[in-house]
This record gives structure tokens, sequence and C-alpha cells, in this order.
């Protein structure tokens, strides 16, 4: 598993990780996910997966890296602690290794909930904060409210077949050395029946997996990872899809490969959930 580095930590983390929505508690995945080197977890409140988590993880809880996120009816100073301490509880750990913002709060000011957030990573309890679905104005705020180089992290969609919102940030987070973590790079598990809809990328998939001897689905997230700054965090209930969705890593498309498949996407439009 090859890995980037996060942010400007200087920890490096694998390129493809393991994402917890719609997780079905069974920790087989996630145990295999840890032999195959894809050590990031990442999970939310929200997806009541934590405890899941904490189960799968606890033998060897020092090797993985787990990411978790508070949602943002709980963006107030103290409602950020108490998320925190529900988090640590449920992920049966003593600190998180990076704590993100879920989606962006139009009610909280973003100085209150960075305020909560210095706290944590003050107290121990946080290692590193990140945001999730921010554009990049919103990132620029976060930014000023927690401290020039603090964050290290934008968790965003980002798919062959959906990447207008990511290419506006992207290019951002580079600049910023802000680590990217890419979710539903495979649709959520729907990226056949999206091919399937484009025939001149189905065409294209299925040359390119001829020549380089990859499926799908490592093609797609391959795509996703070309970018410097980029891992993805694809989820799966099934032991065998882990081992294929980390055959994702450790090699490249090309150039003219990587451009070829843009093109016969066509555009990739953002529906923007977190903002409607």
């Amino acid at each position: 598993m090859d890995t980037k580095q996060l942010g400007r930590t200087g920890i490096q983390v694998p390129e493809v990780g393991y994402g917890t929505w719609r997780h079905q508690g069974n920790p087989a995945p996630i145990l295999r996910a840890l032999e195959m080197g894809a050590t990031l977890i990442d999970s939310a409140e929200s997806y009541d997966t934590e405890r899941y988590v904490g189960q799968a993880v606890a033998a060897n809880r020092d090797a993985y890296f787990l990411a978790t996120k508070v949602s943002p009816i709980h963006f107030r100073y103290d409602d950020v602690i108490k998320a925190a301490e529900a988090s640590l509880k449920a992920l049966g750990t003593d600190v998180i290794d990076l704590y993100q913002l879920h989606w962006p709060s139009g009610d909280v000011p973003i100085e209150e909930t960075m305020r909560a957030m210095d706290r944590l990573v003050s107290d121990g309890k946080v290692r590193h904060v990140g945001v999730s679905n921010f554009s990049m104005d919103l990132l620029k705020e976060a930014e000023e409210a927690l401290g020039d180089g603090r964050i290290v992290e934008n968790q965003i969609k980002f798919s062959l077949l959906d990447h207008e919102f990511a290419d506006e940030v992207i290019p951002y987070c580079a600049e910023r050395e802000i680590t990217v973590f890419a979710y539903s790079s495979l649709e959520q598990g729907a990226f056949q029946d999206r091919v399937a809809e484009r025939p001149e990328l189905a065409e294209t998939l299925d040359q390119i997996g001829a020549e380089l001897g990859k499926t799908r689905a490592q093609i797609l997230l391959n795509w996703v990872i070309c970018e410097p700054n980029v891992i993805t965090i694809p989820m799966t209930n099934r032991v065998h899809r882990v081992d294929e969705n980390c055959g994702a890593s450790g090699w490249r498309l090309s150039a003219p490969q990587r451009e070829a498949l843009t093109v016969a996407a066509g555009n990739g439009v953002t529906r923007r959930w977190w903002a409607s």
C-alpha cells in the first residue's frame, strides 16, 4: 500500500483507506484492511458505526489511524466537547487521530466550533483537525479560525463521475498542503450502473482494464488517487472487495489513460447535498 502525507504533519497514511458509512458491523473487512495496509478507518457519529469500528480495532488500536466526524447539530462549543467524548467512548480509544466537521453549519460561527476543536487537541483527546464538504471559501474561514496549517484534511465527494466540486477544491487544498479524503469514489457501489449509462466510458474502462490487468473499480479508484494530495476511502462489507479496493494502490494510470477516462465520462456535475 502506497502512502501519502497528511497535511503538513509528516504522518504517512494509506492512499486507500476504509470508509464506514453503511458498514453493517462485521469486523472482518476492517481486520482485512489492516492486513492489506488500509489502516485509515473513517467513521462519523451520524453513521452509527463508531462502536463497530471500536470493537474491530480493539486488539490492534495503535496500528490504525482512526478518523471520525462531529455533526453540525453539535457545533456549539460545549456540544463539540460532549460529542468528542461520546465518540471516544464508542471507539474505545483515548484519542481520535483525526476529528472532522462533517459538513458546514450556517447557524454556528466557525470560530466557536474551532475553539472547541483547539481545546480537544490541547487536552490530548484529538491529534489532528479536519473538515468535510467545505468549499474553498469556507475552508479559508476555518483555517483563519483555527490557525495556519492546522487543518490537515478536507473530506469531499470525488469520483470520475462526480468531480465538479472537487475540481474547485483540490487545487486550493494542494496549495495549502491540505490532504483530501475522497468519499463515494465508486458512487456508493452504484458505479456499474452509472458506467452502463455511458457506453463510451464502459468501452474505455474495459480497454484500459485489459491493458493493465485491473478491474473497473480499481481503475476508478486509481483515477482519484492520481491526484497527489488525494486519498480515497471506499466502503465495503465484503472482504474480497477490500482486497480489490486496495489493489488500486501501487501503480498509476498514465496521463493519456486518465484523460481518456475523463473525456469519456463527460461532465462530472456534483449534487451538493450538504448545501441544500
